[in-house]
């Protein structure tokens, strides 16, 4: 694992929600698909989804970082987890928490180079898309 990318939160109203933690908070709303609005957080983000229940739905997860999406894919399979249907990779561990899995290059998420060397990942790069993003949120040279 790298890090965490994002935390999923589900709310009974996303406008309200959005609305809530502007006041306290200096946001930068990200952008919208139905029933879901995603806060900046620097190169991470908070996405507040739509629920009718908040808290007993699907919609709550956070996403991990890292380094190699296909290998950690390899062994949920090799350790008998069912791997969510749909888009990306998702799995629920064992007490239902549900987990996002996103790979380093394809992410804005940044660690540091020193950091990312004190960790043993140095060389960790980037996509084209990924540093793209970065750039227009002036985050990147």
């Amino acid at each position: 694992m790298v890090g965490i990318n994002h935390v999923a939160l589900e709310v009974g109203d996303v406008d309200e929600a959005v609305t809530f933690y502007g006041r306290i908070f200096e946001v930068e709303l990200r952008g919208r698909v139905h029933g879901m609005a995603f806060l900046d957080m620097g190169d991470q983000f908070l996405a507040l989804a739509q629920s009718e229940a908040p808290g007993a739905g699907p919609g709550a997860h956070f996403g991990l970082v890292v380094e190699d999406r296909a290998r950690v894919r390899k062994a949920l399979q090799d350790a008998r987890v069912e791997v969510e249907p749909g888009r990306g990779l998702h799995f629920r561990d064992p007490w239902g928490n549900l987990v996002e899995v996103v790979q380093y290059s394809e992410v804005q998420f940044t660690k540091a180079p020193e950091v990312l060397g004190g960790m043993g990942l140095e060389g960790l790069g980037k996509s084209e898309s990924a540093q793209r993003e970065l750039r227009e949120k002036g985050l990147s040279g």
